[in-house]
């Protein structure tokens, strides 16, 4: 056996394995009940709800469209955490939302999506691993810790976590303090609940009274929930109760690695300040101590006067914890927008001036970020819900249906035109569209359960252009195969030569669709995306299939007779190919004259180089 023989059921075995895998993956998340055999449909087919929300600041200032591409942000993250999956999100104008979600959205997720963003400021007690502790009864044992300037607070037996800060080791400075030293930057633990021990016999926290940073916000109550607490979850991330202004409350933070520890879970106490304290938050880079830039970046926060005032209360109590004990997790100041801690930074100055910096590993995207969160959360915002329309799924159906009725007509002239061009060749191309589309549908299906994608209209349009470009494949190859036969070659020097050369053809074609999808994908919004998604999705498979199943395939029938010496249903017929003669192999051919005149210049037994040279002559008169 040959090596290209052997490289060509090589990979029709690895072609093989992908395909088996596909589908024993799929298999198992429908008998697990958590996957369908059908993939998901988009809202165009499987009908769904559209939302329209009006936008009013609630302070009479106009709204520009940054406020309003952050609310847009804002609901994409609330929407996504409630696990509906590719809901469409545009703006309208300057003040108006439009959501289009697949499917019939719960009232929950409606509430949700039209709840007006809040931002909050609580003083950190407890920073934890993010999964739910089993023993939800129990709470922690205080023990008594001085502070300074304050009665003595009782503290948690405490564990090490890695991380104690969701921002990346962030801290809040003033920014016109003396910098801290390095050493001190990030504290090396943070203090969690034991469930092991008794319950604590803390009284319970007045408001206005005990001291927001005392454990006696922690109540037995609180201690539960944040135990029960799941922030391995993206459904508790957003969208949970803020809670009483004037009690503790419980919360998920995420900032995934490299820069920051991912999610973890907080308890706090009550609100010391909230949106309508922050004047404005901008990003820029960060400078040392002796004004040069760190090559990071960082956000400056500005207060207005009564969120000053407050700001340096808070910044004062939390900065004595940073001095008595650089670990301990109460000097940090939990910022939470929608529920979410965005932000728990280290207090490392008494903030006396209204502005704060906060500073950390922050790319300047990340930064970005966290100055519009917390520029928008200080914009008083009330989304209004203006109309809750109902698609009908009917008309999805028939849209469908006729979608599929021209992917079938498309696919019978591609096989009616293969099978005339290229004889028993084309079903070649036949077995390669239906590999392709295998392939295709089990990953599509693989995707509406592992991302929740679901399949529009214009998604069914790419799959209706991808038998177009699965064919241009073809077409390319076997093209290439008649020309080097028509030099002369054998069957199998020429499927060799032909694909070296047809390769670049084909893989450049598909390149220039591939990095087109992309492009597309990256501008486009709504469903135009899901066309190209799918069109990308198809270009990948018709690489695969070219080099795993079309190249291998014909390889091997050129090993067979039909195809080996040219029948004239094969569609490699020399005569057909408008040759007269077939390399026999040793430099010699068969002739098979077509007119006598070409009988007398192709006599049996003459090498190729004698046969070109009784043509050349045979001109030359």
């Amino acid at each position: 056996m040959s090596t290209v023989v052997k490289g060509a059921k090589r990979a029709l075995i690895w072609l093989g394995v992908i395909i088996v895998l596909i589908y024993s993956i799929l298999t198992l998340g429908v008998v697990t009940n958590n996957a369908s055999w059908a993939p998901g449909l988009g809202l165009d087919l499987a009908g769904g709800t559209t939302l329209i929300l009006q936008a009013k600041p609630t302070n009479g200032t106009t709204i520009d469209s940054a406020d309003l591409n952050q609310a847009v942000e804002v609901i994409r993250r609330r929407i996504d955490a409630s696990g509906v999956a590719e809901a469409e999100i545009s703006t309208q104008g300057s003040d108006t939302i439009v959501i289009a979600l697949a499917g019939h959205p719960s009232d929950r997720t409606i509430d949700l999506i039209k709840q007006s963003a809040q931002l909050q400021f609580r003083p950190v007690l407890l920073v934890g691993d993010p999964g739910p502790v089993a023993d939800t009864s129990a709470t922690p044992t205080p023990t008594p810790t001085a502070t300074d300037g304050a009665t003595a607070s009782p503290e948690p037996s405490a564990t090490t976590s890695p991380s104690p800060s969701a921002t990346a080791g962030a801290s809040i400075t003033d920014p016109s303090a003396t910098a801290t030293p390095e050493s001190s930057a990030t504290p090396d633990a943070t203090a969690s609940a034991d469930p092991s021990v008794s319950p604590s016999p803390n009284p319970s926290p007045v408001p206005g009274e005990t001291d927001p940073s005392s454990y006696d916000w922690l109540t037995d109550s609180l201690l539960a929930e944040y135990k029960a607490l799941d922030c391995t979850k993206k459904a508790n991330w957003t969208g949970r109760e803020l809670g009483l202004t004037d009690a503790g409350h419980v919360a998920c933070s995420n900032e995934p690695p490299p820069t920051g520890p991912g999610p973890q879970k907080l308890a706090m106490g009550p609100v010391e300040l909230d949106g309508s304290d922050v004047k404005t938050a901008t990003s820029g880079p960060e400078y040392g101590s002796a004004g040069t830039l760190t090559g990071r970046y960082q956000v400056q926060l500005e207060f207005n006067s009564e969120g000053a005032a407050k700001f340096a209360d808070t910044t004062a109590r939390l900065y004595d914890f940073y001095t008595a004990d650089q670990t301990d997790v109460r000097a940090q100041f939990a910022i939470l927008l929608d529920g979410f801690v965005i932000s728990h930074p280290i207090v490392k100055n008494h903030i006396t001036g209204g502005t704060a910096t906060i500073s950390g590993t922050f790319t300047q995207a990340e930064a970005q970020e966290l100055a519009n969160q917390l520029k928008f959360g200080a914009i008083p915002l009330d989304l209004t819900l203006q109309s809750n329309d109902t698609v009908s799924p009917s008309l999805g159906t028939e849209q469908l249906e006729k979608g599929l009725i021209a992917g079938a007509i498309g696919l019978l002239l591609v096989v009616i035109y293969s099978l005339l061009q290229y004889r028993a060749l084309g079903f070649v191309t036949i077995g390669s569209l239906l590999i392709a589309g295998v392939i295709t549908y089990g990953v599509i299906a693989l995707l509406s359960w592992g991302i929740g994608y679901r399949l529009s209209l214009a998604g069914v349009a790419g799959l209706i252009i991808a038998i177009g470009i699965t064919a241009d494949s073809f077409i390319v190859y076997f093209e290439r195969v008649k020309d080097e036969l028509r030099e002369g070659r054998s069957l199998q020097a020429s499927i060799d030569h032909a694909w070296r050369r047809a390769r670049r053809t084909i893989l450049a074609s598909d390149a220039v669709s591939f990095l087109a999808a992309v492009v597309l994908y990256i501008l486009a919004i709504g469903s135009v995306r899901g066309f190209a998604f799918t069109l990308g999705l198809t270009t990948l498979v018709d690489v695969i299939v070219v080099i795993l199943f079309t190249h291998p395939v014909l390889v091997l029938l050129s090993r067979t007779k039909f195809f080996g010496e040219g029948h004239r249903l094969s569609g490699l017929d020399p005569r057909q190919l408008g040759k007269a003669a077939m390399y026999k192999g040793r430099g010699r051919v068969a002739s098979a004259p077509v007119t006598p005149n070409e009988a007398g210049a192709e006599a049996s037994g003459l090498t190729l180089a004698e046969r070109k040279a009784a043509a050349a002559k045979g001109e030359g008169k």
